[in-house]
């Protein structure tokens, strides 16, 4: 079990990384009722229409999702 600190740390940590958590736990606090809670987030990014066949194919052949791939590669790059 966590220490008081320890979970404040967490906490802190959380409310910095997800506030979508905390505006969830708001809106059942509210409303009695659990929303609906996505972690992801959609984007629309403008790619040569060539790249991203090729992609696709690429990911059909790996077995792979094409947003679980780019996610790896931003995080192979941030670090």
């Amino acid at each position: 079990m966590l220490s008081d600190e320890e979970m404040l740390k967490t906490t802190e940590r959380l409310l910095r990384e997800q506030p979508e958590i905390f505006d969830a736990l708001l809106e059942f606090e509210r409303t009695k009722k659990v929303p609906k809670f996505t972690y992801k987030k959609r984007f629309n990014f403008t790619l040569d229409p060539l790249l991203i066949n090729k992609f696709k194919v690429f990911c059909e052949k790996k077995g792979i999702k094409m947003s679980t791939r780019i996610e790896q590669y931003i995080r192979e790059d941030i670090g």
